[in-house]
């Protein structure tokens, strides 16, 4: 596969013998270059995974990084303001464009392509490659948000302009339908390999499920209940299936393979990343998502710089658990949401059957919009911690206030994006 060292979008080659160059890529490719380059995109899409969850995930006050191996996580990202040129800002925003850059060479490889593909297997390659470079222009676009991104990084010494939030979105959107019209007609099976993360995701038919649940939470972020209402009639989505059924990011610990960085081991001096008390506190009783994603420290409260906490994060099992990039119970949660303002009845079903699922009784508060909102809230907070939703979540439904994101201390504030890198300021 191709490897990457990211400039700002501008994205050198390191020369491997054993892989196709980007030269090859551009001007007849073999079969094998292009499935190599096909499996590395999917492997490309983990580098880093944690920078964009630790980061995103202590924004919204879900967990914080008390280990003290780096002031910067309790200093710069709650207090302000974030250094356009530190690893906080730039280390992820670099990854996200590394997949971005490995679909467009992908896409490019397939169509200069010496290997005779069929209209069909080209089409299969289009429609992942496409999907996956939304899912992470999507990701980049919620850490910019008003500072907006790049769409077209295709030529690295003309890269295109920045666009705001809502464009990216639309664009996200338009290149989500795009690539589920090239899956239509992908065939009956991928030409590649894909990993056991996407074992119900790995033909163009079920991929295309995968395509229509990120296009239902761009529709959702849009506030387009019905587009998002669509694109879960084409997902997997199942009110009463498995809440963990989705595409996952697998990781292993032999060869050249890569361990889950989110994975903390319990107990254990120097990684205490810590979920935020209020987490604790608001629960309601009986909540088994609380035991379950909880570890409370056996020697009780830890602190570091003026921030304590009781409970360590535990969303992951072992250090080669998979990071699921959208599951069947936030389709459902998405479903719930859309519903509201048109059948409250649904609006009910989705949240009693996450609500069951946690051990809880059905809902029997209020049904007005606001309030329903509120619980939908709610069940996002528990299901979907440290998943990189919560500060989103509050953004975008205009809750990203100090009544929803508790400050601790002194000069802690609310911060509601990333700045822009400055290597992407020099270049613009």
């Amino acid at each position: 596969m191709l490897i990457f060292i990211a400039s700002g979008c501008q994205l050198d080659e390191v020369e491997n013998p054993n892989a196709p160059s980007v030269e090859s890529a551009f001007s007849g490719a073999s079969q094998a270059d292009i499935q190599l380059l096909a499996t590395g995109l999917e492997a490309v899409m983990r580098v880093d995974l944690e920078f964009h969850y630790d980061t995103v995930s202590i924004l919204g006050r879900e967990y914080y990084d008390l280990s003290g191996v780096d002031p910067r996580y309790t200093g710069e990202l709650l207090k302000g303001p974030l250094d356009n040129n530190g690893f906080l800002t730039t280390r992820a925003f670099a990854a996200w464009y590394k997949v971005v850059k490995s679909a467009n060479i992908l896409v490019t490889a397939v169509e200069n392509s010496s290997a005779g593909f069929s209209d069909a297997v080209k089409n299969s390659y289009f429609g992942y490659a496409k999907t996956l470079k939304a899912y992470a222009l999507l990701m980049v676009a919620n850490r910019q948000f008003s500072n907006g991104i790049r769409l077209d990084v295709a030529d690295p010494t003309n890269l295109g302009p920045f666009v705001s939030y809502p464009e990216a979105l639309q664009a996200i959107r338009d290149l989500l339908d795009e690539a589920a019209a090239d899956l239509s007609n992908g065939g009956a099976e991928f030409d590649f390999n894909i990993s056991e993360g996407f074992a119900n995701f790995n033909t163009p038919a079920t991929f295309r499920q995968f395509n229509r649940a990120l296009f239902a939470r761009v529709a959702l972020y849009q506030g387009d209940n019905s587009g998002a209402i669509s694109g879960i009639a084409g997902s997997f989505f199942n009110i009463n299936g498995d809440l963990f059924n989705g595409p996952a990011h697998v990781f292993g610990l032999t060869g050249n393979d890569i361990a889950n960085a989110q994975f903390h081991v319990p107990d254990q001096s120097g990684q205490e990343f810590m979920i935020h008390d209020s987490w604790i506190a608001d629960a309601e009783a009986g909540d088994t998502r609380v035991a379950e994603k909880a570890f409370q420290l056996t020697g009780g409260t830890t602190t570091f710089d003026g921030l304590s906490a009781d409970y360590q994060i535990a969303v992951y099992d072992s250090n080669v658990a998979p990071v699921y990039l959208i599951r069947n119970e936030e389709l459902i949660l998405i479903y719930a949401e859309a519903q509201i303002g048109s059948d409250v009845n649904e609006v009910l079903a989705g949240i009693n059957r996450v609500r069951n699922a946690a051990g809880l009784p059905n809902y029997l508060g209020a049904t007005d919009d606001t309030s329903l909102i509120e619980e939908i809230l709610r069940q996002r907070r528990y299901s979907l911690l440290a998943e990189g939703h919560r500060w989103v979540d509050l953004r975008r439904l205009n809750r990203l206030n100090d009544t929803y994101i508790p400050l601790d201390r002194p000069g802690d504030n609310v911060i509601n994006e990333f700045p822009t890198p400055f290597t992407e300021n020099a270049s613009n």
